[in-house]
């Protein structure tokens, strides 16, 4: 499996096209955060101090989060490439497994997207260097990298799951620019929450890659707004923080960070049995 792994990620760096698309979507969200977004959003957090440093964090966050989803994307452009070239026939006819079959293109997809996440992360703390934010301590970056990885192999097997589906280049293409389209919206980047219908909050709040952006987005504003919320009551940042995804609520209930990062490993887990499965039934 080793040097099935090996193979694809060779594949995908050799692209340079496939590569630069990966990160294309963090220089997509930077650019509509820095010219519309932004401003916008600092203006309606006039009385918070810091808001500019404090969206800075919050945007920056939600950025890696997204980079785990494209560069996933684009890493398993091999595996449908391999379909549509019938070369993934000589793979399931061999004396290889279908879980080690899956399992290296889910694990290269990771390691891809990993290595895009933290590109991203690296470009995060250049930009809050920049805009004189509080850059993450040591440690922080440590448990940023962790979450990174979680939500990668989340994000790997949910992308696994779906590519499996398709046969054809022309059909994964589509769903790319559909899933590419979205997912700003679904994991409330380009509109909070709060400005979202109750029905598509719910589908947010399910959404596994949403909980792993939940975290870094706590880990990302800790220092800030310990900073900004210093003179303002308690329930203000409360309500800051549930309406901008900071922590998400059902019934009333927060969901803890231990909760998410269980909602992670349980999707990954199940994501890849799924693929197992859809790719068992097309060998037979």
């Amino acid at each position: 499996m080793i040097t099935f792994i090996n193979r694809n990620l060779k594949m995908f760096f050799r692209d340079k096209t496939a590569v630069f698309f990966s990160l294309l979507a963090v220089f997509i969200v930077l650019g509509l955060y820095i010219v519309f977004l932004g401003d916008v959003w600092v203006d309606s957090f006039k009385e918070i101090k810091g808001a500019k440093n404090l969206m800075n964090c919050w945007i920056m966050a939600g950025l890696i989060g997204v980079t785990s989803v494209t560069a996933n994307i684009g890493a398993f452009g091999i595996m449908v490439e391999d379909k549509s070239k019938n070369k993934i026939k000589d793979f399931i006819v061999s004396p290889m497994k279908n879980y080690k079959i899956m399992g290296g293109y889910i694990l290269s997809s990771f390691i891809v997207g990993s290595i895009m996440s933290i590109i991203a992360l690296i470009i995060s703390q250049a930009y809050l260097l920049y805009s004189k934010a509080e850059l993450l301590s040591f440690n922080q970056l440590i448990e940023v990298v962790i979450i990174i990885l979680l939500t990668t192999l989340s994000n790997s097997a949910m992308i696994l799951f779906i590519v499996s589906l398709f046969n054809s280049q022309k059909a994964f293409s589509t769903a790319s620019s559909i899933i590419g389209t979205l997912i700003g919206f679904i994991t409330g980047i380009y509109l909070p929450i709060s400005m979202l219908p109750k029905n598509v909050q719910l589908i947010v709040k399910l959404f596994p890659t949403s909980h792993g952006i939940s975290i870094l987005r706590q880990i990302f504003m800790e220092k800030q707004m310990n900073e900004s919320f210093a003179n303002i009551s308690g329930s203000y940042m409360d309500e800051f923080k549930e309406a901008m995804g900071v922590v998400y609520y059902i019934d009333d209930k927060i969901i803890t960070n231990t909760t998410s990062v269980f909602i992670l490993i349980g999707s990954a887990l199940l994501f890849f049995i799924l693929s197992i499965l859809v790719i068992s039934k097309k060998k037979k």
